[in-house]
């Protein structure tokens, strides 16, 4: 038995070992768990030229899915008529490669709302990657998206498939 195990077999075994290791550490980011992103961004303010400030048009509270998450969404039309996602208080577990999703999926409690948002059955726009995982942030909505034709927010883990947490947006 002991001329099976040679080192050549010892080596090529190690080198695995090693990459495997080097992959699951790309893929899973573990150390994310341990550290927060704060990001503490101000409400958008009017132009020089404006005296209205940001009019608050739909708002929603998150819930938990795949991760603990509580703050709140706002979605405001700026003076000059574009639009701003507003996370206000968020609070959720720092993951690999977060997305902030505008989409017309509902918003479902618990395990069931972990991944409607990727339904073939749903639309859904990123937003872009999420600045971090704690603070207010503020995330512009492109000029060709119908802010009304979006009913929920998700904060979606790309890497995973999976909804951290979400909020149904209700029309002020």
């Amino acid at each position: 038995m002991r001329g099976f195990v040679t080192k050549p077999v010892v080596v090529a075994v190690l080198g695995l070992v090693v990459v495997a290791v080097g992959l699951g550490l790309y893929w899973f980011q573990p150390w994310k768990l341990w550290t927060d992103d704060t990001v503490r961004e101000p409400v958008p303010t009017p132009a020089a030229t404006s005296t209205a400030g940001p009019r608050t048009v739909a708002r929603g509270e998150l819930i938990s899915h795949e991760h603990d998450t509580s703050g709140s969404v706002r979605l405001l039309r700026l003076a000059d008529g574009s639009y701003v996602l507003r996370l206000v208080d968020l609070d959720t577990s720092n993951g690999p490669d977060l997305r902030v999703w505008l989409s017309d999926a509902p918003v479902e409690k618990g395990r069931d709302g972990w991944h409607v948002f990727d339904d073939d059955g749903y639309e859904h726009v990123s937003l872009g990657g999420l600045k971090g995982n704690k603070g207010d942030q503020n995330y512009q909505l492109p000029a060709d998206v119908d802010p009304t034709a979006y009913t929920s927010v998700s904060i979606w883990c790309e890497r995973f498939n999976v909804s951290f947490g979400a909020a149904e947006l209700a029309r002020d």
